[in-house]
């Protein structure tokens, strides 16, 4: 990283990060060229190793990517705001950060449904308690992401917790 003094190591401060934000960016590779899609998500931080939670369909290019190469990279930001820096005469977007390497698993049977119940859909107050509709289930992939590397950056007043 070119701006270490934006890079942030500390485990907690990266989940603080990944816990304001909804979307994340995969990375995933088959052929030339990359794909790039963002997906809702979900996320376990426990013991230093963070886990993130996406669903969809059993079907389509993201499912077929992740099946046949479950290795990828992930992005998670949270831009903050466009800041006219009047001293300098400078302009500068202030942000938070994630960004790393994965690799994914099918969640199947009882690990699918523990997956949604106690990750997916726990992770908002909007759902928490929400009666889904259960049988759709069985037509629903997960995928677990395990991090296996990653690092935080932020511009945010200018600080970083390194």
């Amino acid at each position: 990283m070119r701006r270490k003094d934006r890079e942030i190591t500390d485990f907690n401060r990266i989940i603080e990060i990944v816990d304001k934000c909804d979307i994340v960016r995969l990375g995933l590779a088959a052929g030339d060229y990359p794909y790039v899609v963002p997906v809702n998500f979900a996320y376990t931080a426990e013991g230093g190793q963070l886990c993130l939670y996406i669903h969809g369909a059993m079907a389509g290019r993201k499912f077929e990517m992740l099946k046949n190469n479950p290795c990828g990279t992930f992005l998670i930001d949270n831009p903050i705001k466009m800041e006219c820096l009047y001293e300098d005469h400078d302009v500068t977007m202030r942000y938070e950060s994630v960004m790393g390497k994965f690799t994914a698993e099918l969640l199947e049977g009882e690990a699918r449904q523990k997956a949604i119940d106690d990750v997916i859909m726990a992770r908002y107050e909007e759902t928490k308690n929400f009666e889904y509709n259960k049988p759709t289930v069985a037509r629903t992939a997960v995928f677990k992401l395990t991090v296996t590397e990653m690092v935080g950056k932020s511009n945010a007043k200018g600080e970083a917790d390194v």
